[in-house]
């Protein structure tokens, strides 16, 4: 059903637990997984030697989320395609997944108040906007 899931993590406890969702629906579908990070930057640099050493930091940054996703997914008798990009996360998510042609984007959510998310949103809302394709979102 999911030939391709495409998997976005801040490296956060709630993103971990949607990768064992992602990494459980990839093993039984025998689908493709990817798994991608977004290192925020501000909307505009001042140099492109800017963005370069900011995507440099967002690699170093990750490796241990990478590292420990590798590992589950290892145990879970899943490949696993990884992906480090600097942007804007909402924005390159959907961006990856439609040059993906991901078949589900698989997201985790913390939970914010009703207060908080009525003021400001959610990253996960936008993605469940935005998204061409079916989106898991894990509590």
């Amino acid at each position: 059903m999911f030939a391709k899931i495409l998997h976005a993590s801040d490296g956060s406890e709630h993103a971990f637990h949607a990768l064992t969702l992602a990494l459980g629906l990839a093993k039984k579908n025998n689908s493709e997984l990817h798994i991608v990070c977004v290192e925020e930057l501000p909307y505009q640099a001042d140099f492109i030697e800017d963005v370069r050493e900011m995507t440099k930091a967002a690699a170093r940054r990750y490796e241990v989320v990478l590292q420990r996703a590798r590992k589950l997914a290892d145990d879970s008798g899943v490949s696993l395609h990884t992906h480090v990009l600097a942007g804007h996360p909402v924005g390159d998510v959907i961006e990856l997944a439609s040059e993906l042609k991901a078949d589900l984007l698989v997201i985790g959510a913390r939970g914010h108040t009703e207060f908080y998310e009525r003021l400001i949103g959610s990253r996960a809302d936008r993605l469940v906007q935005l998204a061409q394709c079916p989106v898991l979102v894990a509590k």
